[in-house]
């Protein structure tokens, strides 16, 4: 179980420590940094991915990532820690220093005589520090990963201290370059646990989405992102007996309707709801937003192999309050075999989940993300 984050100098994130509870809610207007507390999550899974270049990239490049208000003099970096039970794992990056030598850069790659010389990866992060280390504190006594730049020191399965010799990509984790489980089972176990948490911010509602119309699949023991498999994943849940409490959750929320399976021809697998005073059933292609986003959400958070940490980006949007109300009970199911976190701008969320739920407010002064927890 994921105990407390840390994130340091990562956009409006100057310093938030978190501790979680089995059921985490962050709240708060918009712009107060609810999507980078979110994200921030999703670069720790980037690093076990072996990602976390190509992510920070998709946000504009390292330097648009690093806190960009008032600090002190010298270089800043980005840190994120994740304390487990028994394991913490930290990742600081900053700038990446590759090019900052005119002499090491291509002759093809400098402009004209005039300007500055080009530095083609100025976007891309460089690993400062990595550790992995046990219990919260670190201390060379329970140094697992030692990493600074580009020399890292791990200890095997033996207890033996080995210095890495390997060429060590810059922009990347240890995390996602040294995977061998037997030789580094500590290591091993942190990147298992981040690669299983589960995502789900957009679900694709539009007319073309793969959703809304038959498709061909397999057995779906978890909902894909954009919830493109949502018949697949709701026929495995009724294959194996456990899609009441998706019908459940469907008439609490639309009531008068139901949910109907269809499945065409083996292999292939729609999903639809009878609706009330009709005398056919409405197909997925007839759904409104919300209530096709309302079934992928049911889907997510009943899955047949819960994930360790399920984390969902306001899943109110286009919901019903009576959507919303319904979609809470199946929050507090999935925080049984899950641990759960939920962004939202919707309080009740926060308000009616169970004894279990952390409940986190977002404020923002001066550019800087303030976090209150409470429970």
């Amino acid at each position: 179980m994921l105990e407390r984050i840390e994130i340091e100098n990562y956009r409006s994130l100057r310093k938030v420590s978190l501790e979680l509870g089995r059921i985490t809610v962050v709240t708060g207007r918009n712009g107060t940094g609810k999507s980078n507390l979110y994200n921030a999550l999703r670069l720790l899974q980037a690093a076990a991915e072996a990602t976390l270049s190509a992510t920070i990239l998709a946000e504009g490049g390292m330097p648009s990532a690093l806190w960009a208000g008032p600090r002190n003099k010298g270089s800043v970096r980005m840190r994120l820690a994740a304390h487990f039970e028994d394991l913490t794992y930290e990742l600081q990056a900053g700038l990446s220093q590759v090019f900052t030598d005119p002499g090491h850069i291509p002759l093809m790659l400098l402009p004209s005589p005039c300007q500055d010389p080009v530095q083609p990866f100025a976007l891309d992060p460089e690993i400062k520090q990595e550790y992995l280390y046990l219990g919260p504190t670190r201390r060379p006594s329970t140094t697992v990963v030692d990493r600074a730049g580009a020399a890292a020191t791990l200890i095997n399965q033996n207890g033996e201290r080995q210095q890495l010799v390997a060429s060590i990509d810059p922009a990347e984790s240890l995390l996602a370059q040294v995977t061998d489980p037997g030789a580094y089972p500590e290591l091993n176990l942190v990147r298992r646990s981040l690669l299983g948490w589960r995502f789900y911010h957009h679900f694709d509602t539009a007319p073309t989405a793969l959703a809304r119309h038959s498709q061909p699949g397999v057995r779906v023991n978890a909902l894909a992102p954009d919830g493109r498999d949502l018949a697949a994943a709701l026929t495995t849940l009724a294959e194996r007996g456990d899609v009441g409490p998706v019908e459940a959750a469907v008439s609490a929320a639309f009531p008068g309707y139901g949910l109907l399976l269809d499945v065409p021809q083996p292999g292939r697998f729609g999903v639809g709801l009878s609706a009330p005073g009709l005398n056919r059933h409405l197909t997925a292609s007839e759904l409104s937003d919300g209530q096709l986003r309302f079934l992928c959400l049911a889907a997510a958070l009943l899955s047949t192999r819960p994930p360790e940490l399920l984390v969902l980006n306001e899943p109110e949007t286009s919901l019903h309050p009576e959507a919303v109300t319904a979609l809470i009970p199946l929050l507090d199911r999935a925080a049984e075999y899950s641990q759960v976190w939920v962004t939202t701008h919707d309080r009740r969320i926060a308000t009616e989940l169970g004894s279990n739920a952390v409940k986190v407010d977002l404020e923002m002064t001066n550019g800087e993300t303030i976090a209150t927890a409470s429970r």
